[in-house]
């Protein structure tokens, strides 16, 4: 199994934006669109930070350290990375799209949607790139030994 090519997030993360631009014009003509809270920008750190974390960690253990990981923990752990990789595009894509369709609009909470929406995209972008860094962290040399 090969690395996540960098493409796959950044597909997942035009397609997210596409979403959060319709959210926009879409809820604007059923009613009032969504506040985005300083829950989502914070939500999206914490996986991030974690997902950070546990990245520095298994690259310690398996690199630094030359400690064998499970089988059954590397495979969790490289689902995560990918997973989040994946999440992450399409979530901080959304996010992004949702600020960038704020751009220019004369409502009074604009620029508040603007602001933690933007936050909350590059939160998603950072929940990305620690991801790789995580799915990274899984690999073993090529020839490594099979003890």
């Amino acid at each position: 199994m090969g690395p996540t090519p960098p493409y796959v997030p950044a597909t997942w993360a035009v397609v997210g934006f596409a979403l959060g631009w319709l959210v926009h014009s879409v809820t604007e003509r059923w009613g009032t669109p969504p506040l985005v809270s300083w829950a989502q920008p914070l939500a999206l750190l914490l996986v991030a930070a974690i997902l950070a974390g546990t990245a520095w960690s298994t690259h310690r253990a398996v690199h630094v350290r030359r400690e064998r990981l499970a089988p059954h923990r590397a495979v969790n752990r490289l689902v995560l990375a990918r997973a989040c990789a994946l999440v992450g595009g399409l979530v901080g894509g959304g996010y992004l799209g949702y600020a960038a369709s704020w751009v220019g609009d004369p409502s009074e909470l604009a620029d508040e949607r603007i602001l933690r929406s933007g936050l909350a995209g590059l939160a998603g972008v950072l929940v990305v790139v620690t991801s790789l860094l995580l799915e990274r962290a899984c690999r073993v040399r090529s020839g490594a030994d099979d003890n």
